[in-house]
C-alpha cells in the first residue's frame, strides 16, 4: 500500500475538513447465508460468494490513525478474523465532534447496511488495506 493510498486519503481528507469528523469503521466475514442452496455452499467453500456477517465496529478520531497498518493491527487484538472493514466519516458541528449517540446510531446503520447487504455508500477495504468495488 502506497503512502498516496485510497486509506490515507480517506485520513487525510476526514483530517482536513472544518468540522471535527469521526472515523466509523464496521468489520465484517463472509459467512453462508441462512439455507444456502448446494450452489452457494459450494461456491463459498470454494473462497467466493457468502453473506458479509459484521463482527465487530469502532469509531476513531480523524487524527487517531496513522495508516491501515495501525487499525489493522489493532483490530487482530480486539476481535475476530475478518475480511472486509468498511469505512465512513461522521462529520460535527459548531465545532464540536460527533455525540457518543450520535455515533452509536450512525454505527448502527452501517452494520444494519452490512447485514442486508447495502453496502455501496461506505468505503470497503481488504485485509491488506487495499479497496474494494462490492456488488
Amino acid at each position: 500500500m502506497t503512502e498516496d493510498s485510497h486509506f490515507q486519503q480517506l485520513l487525510s481528507t476526514a483530517a482536513a475538513q472544518a468540522q471535527p469528523h469521526r472515523l466509523l469503521f464496521v468489520f465484517a466475514a463472509a459467512e453462508l447465508p441462512d439455507h444456502p442452496t448446494p450452489a452457494q455452499r459450494e461456491a463459498f467453500l470454494a473462497g467466493r460468494g457468502g453473506a458479509l456477517a459484521p463482527l465487530m465496529c469502532v469509531d476513531k478520531g480523524a487524527g487517531e490513525l496513522a495508516d491501515f497498518a495501525g487499525l489493522a493491527a489493532e483490530s487482530k487484538t480486539a476481535g475476530p478474523p475478518w475480511q472486509v472493514v468498511f469505512a465512513a466519516a461522521l462529520p460535527g458541528r459548531d465545532g464540536l465532534a460527533p455525540s457518543k449517540a450520535e455515533i452509536d446510531a450512525a454505527i448502527k446503520t452501517m452494520v444494519e447496511a452490512v447485514r442486508l447487504g447495502g453496502v455501496d455508500k461506505y468505503a470497503a477495504f481488504d485485509q491488506d488495506g487495499e479497496p474494494l468495488r462490492l456488488s
